[in-house]
């Protein structure tokens, strides 16, 4: 390491430790990534004032070892696992679109939205053995729910223009889950045949039973890991009423999870800045006692941000960042979250210096 390299980390340090405010990062990793650039990545972000990372991987002997890692830096570990969709598992596990489509062979809007069931006893099973077997690893403090939900049966809007979509309705290719389990079940409970109606959106309790569905599924794996002595932390739509409910089924306030991560991408929604003070307000005021970290988008690529088309290569400029950063604590954020340090640039952190 330079001694110019030293002496900033040095500086920051000393700085990050008056910062009291818990500050996380999103970061995927392959298990291929070696244990160097890990140790390298964790001494940094700490040195930035990270309280914990939410590290993305599946891989248990991957989380073993950067969980680990992230201890020996002093550092909150998160072990970050995507949920519902999946790839090579049984055909009648995944979730059936409104036309009649498995989400394994049709999956709506890009080829990695192959969606289980959560209604599924079976899904409901094999996840949580999978999520038991990361929550046992020594130096994983939290194991994080991420995509527990359904697929976008709305998009945000700012990826309307993207998909080349108008969503003013729900889109049926990603309308779920119309499997036979599903209808039979809603069926018992209220005397409908939700296949018979025209307008399924229409119908409160249908949407209600998916939420249910994804809640129930979110109870039973809060259950397991926290017999484990471990803690869950999720990831979330903003809402949950104004967004998190309608789009994908996520009726996060009654799920009985550790700490909250709601993904208040506000350029995803053709909102400014100020919208994350707005929609956090929201949030805390829904999640009580559980604590609520603000996700927030970085612009990778901020100088040019103005060029920029495309929402999920969008975010917030250094600027912008401290005014959402500001708001969500103003609002009652409990800390911030941030996808992903590796977009951060110096003018980002340095914007995060005086909250």
């Amino acid at each position: 390491m330079s001694m110019k390299r030293f002496f900033l980390l040095a500086v920051l340090a000393v700085f990050c430790s008056c910062n009291t405010v818990p500050l996380y990062v999103w970061e995927g990793v392959s298990p291929d990534i070696p244990s160097d650039t890990l140790r390298q990545w964790f001494s940094d972000w700490k040195a930035h004032g990270v309280t914990g990372v939410c590290i993305g991987s599946a891989d248990t002997a991957t989380v073993r070892r950067a969980s680990a890692l992230a201890h020996a830096a002093g550092l909150e570990y998160h072990a970050w696992v995507p949920c519902m969709p999946q790839e090579g598992l049984p055909a009648h596990w995944y979730a059936v679109n409104r036309l009649g489509q498995r989400a394994c062979d049709f999956p709506a809007f890009v080829p990695h939205y192959k969606f289980l069931d959560p209604h599924n006893p079976e899904v409901r099973a094999w996840l949580r053995e999978r999520l038991l077997a990361i929550a046992a690893l020594p130096d994983v403090d939290y194991v994080q729910l991420d995509y527990i939900r359904y697929p976008d049966v709305i998009l945000a809007r700012g990826l309307w223009e993207k998909y080349g979509l108008d969503m003013h309705e729900e889109y049926a290719p990603a309308d779920y889950c119309y499997c036979d389990a599903c209808v039979a079940d809603f069926q018992a409970r209220t005397g409908l045949d939700i296949r018979t109606v025209e307008d399924p959106s229409a119908v409160p309790e249908w949407a209600r039973f998916r939420c249910e569905s994804v809640t129930g599924l979110v109870c039973e794996l809060v259950d397991a890991i926290h017999a484990c002595g471990k803690k869950v932390s999720a990831d979330v739509f903003p809402g949950p009423d104004a967004y998190a409910r309608r789009m994908v089924r996520q009726a996060w306030n009654e799920w009985p999870v550790d700490m909250l991560f709601p993904m208040n991408y506000n350029d995803f929604y053709l909102e400014d800045a100020s919208w994350v003070g707005t929609i956090t307000a929201d949030e805390v005021q829904a999640a009580g006692s559980v604590p609520v970290m603000c996700g927030l988008f970085i612009c990778p690529d901020w100088r040019n941000k103005a060029t920029v088309t495309d929402p999920e290569a969008s975010g917030l400029l250094p600027a912008e960042l401290a005014r959402a950063a500001r708001a969500a604590l103003r609002s009652g954020a409990s800390g911030l979250c941030l996808f992903t340090p590796s977009r951060m640039s110096p003018e980002h952190w340095s914007a995060l210096q005086h909250l």
